[in-house]
């Protein structure tokens, strides 16, 4: 089984609840740079750089799957996002996303 891709979002740009915007097009780059073709149902990691209370790095992250941005709007340009898992987004410190 390969590790799932990890993208940096934005969790300031979420479209609902467990929902955040991944990708205007079909692919995009992961973290460490490879380009990944995304499709419904890919499971997914996703995190945002944070600082924790101290001024420490802790970043935000969670996991979810891929799912088609059905939504009007600010986000209709989105063709991609995240539906995000009931583990919902936590810190890095807190126990990151599974691979």
């Amino acid at each position: 089984m390969f590790p799932k891709p990890i993208f940096g979002v934005d969790f300031n740009e979420m479209i609902g609840d467990c929902t955040v915007l991944l990708s205007a097009g079909d692919t995009r780059l992961d973290v460490s740079g490879i380009e990944v073709r995304l499709y419904e149902g890919l499971p997914v990691c996703v995190c945002m750089e944070d600082l924790d209370a101290s001024g420490f790095r802790d970043d935000l992250v969670a996991n979810g799957i891929a799912s088609r941005n059905t939504r009007d709007g600010w986000s209709a340009h989105v063709k991609w996002c995240c539906r995000i898992d009931g583990t919902g987004i936590r810190r890095q410190s807190e126990g990151g996303p599974g691979r």
